[in-house]
């Protein structure tokens, strides 16, 4: 049996049966039947679900006289995402950040619920950082042909014809490599994140821990930072005029 946390726990004691049912169908190998679900996914749920009540808690109180702290910071968050992405994209590029922010508040609290007794954070777990590089990829793939249909293939076969036998792989691999650069990047700070202050919790209980909790909240901060840049910077070059 692995290790649980409270919230996997719960889950399991709910929806073993069903979630073991869907994996056997779609013959995945279930090593423990009375508990399928994994913590890594039931952090992401509980932040999925924590999001989307405060999604619709923040557009239920929208006002335009009185807007109140909450607003204030989705406005602040929204206004940063689109500004840096008008900045890197250019002026048609405001249909890119309701993906940018969702994908921005996914990770930032996905890092950050390690933070809280009993929890752990997800992004911890190399499947979900790979997850959301892949959500990144597929998101900027998709709009590269949508912005210049089936010519946007000529984006992986470099400026001159001639060198299209060379370029097609080496593109192609380039495009790979960044699904594994996301998740790597992603991981590996804040398994290092959650290392660290695990082991100095464990050292020294008192005092000193909480300069690494607030080292853990500057990194979390930090690479949902740069895993947005990145995907930006991505989605600028699928969607530039020349293609």
């Amino acid at each position: 049996m692995p290790e649980q946390l409270w919230f996997t726990a719960l889950l399991n004691r709910l929806f073993a049966g069903p979630v073991t049912g869907v994996l056997q169908a779609l013959h995945i190998e279930v090593r423990h039947p009375e508990a399928p679900i994994k913590n890594a996914f039931a952090m992401e749920l509980l932040v999925f679900l924590f999001l989307i009540v405060l999604f619709a808690l923040v557009r239920s109180r929208l006002s335009v006289e009185k807007p109140g702290p909450l607003q204030h910071i989705f406005e602040g968050a929204h206004g940063f995402i689109e500004g840096q992405s008008a900045e890197i994209v250019g002026h048609h590029s405001e249909g890119f950040t309701p993906f940018l922010m969702a994908l921005a508040f996914f990770i930032l609290f996905c890092n950050l619920i390690g933070l809280i007794p009993g929890f752990e954070s997800p992004t911890a777990v190399p499947v979900v950082p790979l997850g959301c590089a892949i959500c990144a990829f597929v998101y900027y793939q998709v709009q590269g042909f949508k912005h210049a249909g089936v010519a946007y293939l000529k984006h992986f076969a470099g400026p001159m014809p001639i060198l299209a036998p060379l370029m097609i792989p080496i593109e192609l691999i380039s495009h790979l490599a960044r699904v594994l650069s996301l998740t790597i990047r992603l991981f590996a700070n804040m398994f290092a994140g959650d290392m660290v202050t695990l082991v100095f919790f464990s050292l020294v209980p008192l005092g000193v821990p909480i300069l690494f909790l607030g080292l853990h909240i500057g990194v979390s901060f930090l690479q949902t930072y740069i895993f947005i840049l990145l995907t930006t910077v991505y989605l600028a070059g699928a969607v530039a005029e020349e293609h």
